[in-house]
């Protein structure tokens, strides 16, 4: 069965990880591309600037932020078709910066993937 997982850019990355996406807009902070080793970045799958700046990782807006997300994702359906195609075809793992993670892009990314099946 295939597997859709979340980490860390900090984390080291494992084997068993698959096709690794960065999912942020902004590269991760003191990270060197060897590090992190992704095979694709796909910048414009992250949230605008503005909702970023305006969520803050605030648990509290948390569900605004994810409808306001979810909103942006549905007109973004070529890089969803890409990465759907990736994990039809293997395991992946959705690679983000934030400390947070529980409340983050990658995690509502994640959600919207799995209702999108």
């Amino acid at each position: 069965m295939t597997m859709l997982r979340l980490k860390r850019a900090y984390d080291p990355p494992l084997e068993d990880d698959g096709f690794r996406i960065l999912v942020d807009g902004i590269w991760p902070r003191g990270m060197k591309r060897e590090q992190i080793q992704i095979d694709l970045w796909l910048k414009d799958v992250a949230p605008s600037d503005e909702l970023r700046r305006w969520f803050g990782h605030d648990p509290g807006r948390w569900g605004a932020f994810k409808e306001r997300y979810h909103g942006d994702l549905a007109s973004k359906g070529d890089l969803i078709a890409l990465i759907s195609e990736k994990i039809s075809s293997g395991d992946v793992t959705l690679v983000f910066g934030a400390k947070d993670e529980k409340f983050n892009n990658a995690v509502a990314l994640k959600e919207y993937l799995l209702r999108e099946d």
